[in-house]
């Protein structure tokens, strides 16, 4: 039996009853649709049978074509599947979501309870079309959020995102055929998202002005560490005699909780350590024990970021007068980034310094700071130039 035929339903009982209903119907001035006389039925890939009714026969013979050719090219969709609402297709994603750290798990949560779901919700996820999406960024740009603005873009940018996994889950799930969040244009990064590089001079002042914390500054402007990485390293983690830190955990703040936890994208890594103050590092480790953290609050325990920056860092800037530079932290990764570049860094060392995911990340970041050598390919290009009209002029001769 064929996947797809075609059943002409004049002789059915049922069809008969149907097409007498809509005659007196019809004849009593009732507007009521003719009944299907012809129905395509099928087999879908989860082997049920499935059936849709036309009334008229190229209808059905045009319907049974598209589904004979979405089954052979294994494009088909259920078109009942397509009706799930956005939101129950938003959880089966959110729990697919196994290998994320808690931090950015929680950043789902809060983007699709605050942006995602109050808008999509109740939609059927086969109902929603590029210009709704459209609509919406438009929307989130312009209109006020909480806060009485609208939605930063960095924010904007997050949320599309979530919403195109989503979507993207719907196509995985054979729900829609295409993932209606392609080709929009997204707002600008806001400016607090722009880089911050000190120089040796700069980094040296903030270092001395943090006090009993110059060497985590130093760490984190040459090593490239993130804050929550620093916060997280380990006495044993610290090798003086290879001038490597071994960045193996991390702390997120989970509802005011520090958990600590693997790194961001499970990029396990060693980082170089100057030699100029790995030895200082070697003896605040000295005497403690090799699962102590290395770098305390003052009391001990883990350091807390709004702590140090409302107690440390920002005072720290102040007095190294770094003050309107919107220097924080995290931004000191964008320093060691831009020295270890100046220093001949390729972009595999400073991808593995950095932790990113891949070397493409790391040119999309830092791309324009390493060094143009165009003119060292011309050069290179002229030298096996000349050797090959010499070579040319000695054979003539």
């Amino acid at each position: 039996m064929a996947r797809v035929w075609i059943e002409d339903r004049a002789n059915h009982a049922d069809y008969q009853a149907a097409l007498g209903k809509w005659q007196e119907a019809k004849s009593a001035g009732a507007k009521r649709q003719q009944p299907g006389r012809w129905r395509v039925r099928w087999y879908g890939p989860d082997g049920k049978p499935k059936a849709k009714t036309f009334g008229k026969l190229p209808q059905a013979e045009a319907e049974k074509d598209a589904i004979t050719a979405r089954l052979d090219k294994g494009s088909y969709r259920d078109p009942k599947s397509g009706k799930a609402p956005v939101k129950v297709v938003a959880e089966e994603w959110f729990g697919s979501k196994r290998k994320i750290g808690r931090t950015t798990k929680r950043d789902y949560r809060d983007l699709l309870d605050n942006y995602i779901i109050p808008k999509w919700g109740d939609w059927q996820v086969a109902a929603v079309q590029w210009e709704d999406v459209d609509a919406w960024l438009t929307a989130l740009e312009t209109n006020p959020g909480k806060a009485g603005r609208p939605l930063g873009a960095a924010r904007i940018i997050k949320a599309y995102r979530v919403l195109s996994m989503v979507m993207k889950h719907a196509v995985f799930s054979k729900r829609i055929a295409l993932n209606p969040c392609h080709d929009h244009e997204l707002p600008r990064p806001d400016d607090e998202d722009e880089h911050i590089y000190l120089t040796y001079d700069q980094l040296e002042r903030l270092a001395l002005a943090a006090g009993d914390y110059r060497l985590l500054i130093l760490t984190l402007g040459y090593c490239g560490i993130r804050w929550a990485e620093a916060s997280a390293i380990k006495v044993g983690r610290l090798l003086v005699p290879q001038r490597r830190i071994r960045i193996v955990q991390n702390y997120t703040d989970v509802s005011g909780h520090l958990a600590l936890g693997p790194v961001k994208n499970h990029e396990k890594r060693s980082v170089p350590l100057p030699r100029s103050f790995a030895d200082e590092l070697g003896s605040l480790a000295r005497g403690r024990r090799d699962d102590d953290l290395l770098f305390t609050a003052p009391e001990g325990g883990p350091l807390r970021y709004a702590n140090f920056r409302s107690r440390v860092f920002d005072p720290a800037v102040k007095e190294a007068g770094l003050e309107g530079m919107g220097i924080t932290p995290h931004k000191l990764r964008h320093t060691a980034a831009s020295l270890a570049i100046a220093a001949g860094a390729d972009v595999k060392v400073v991808q593995l310094m950095l932790g990113h995911k891949d070397a493409s990340m790391t040119l999309n970041i830092y791309g324009h700071l390493f060094p143009d050598r165009l003119d060292e390919v011309a050069d290179a290009l002229d030298a096996g130039r000349k050797v090959a009209l010499a070579l040319a002029d000695a054979s003539l001769t």
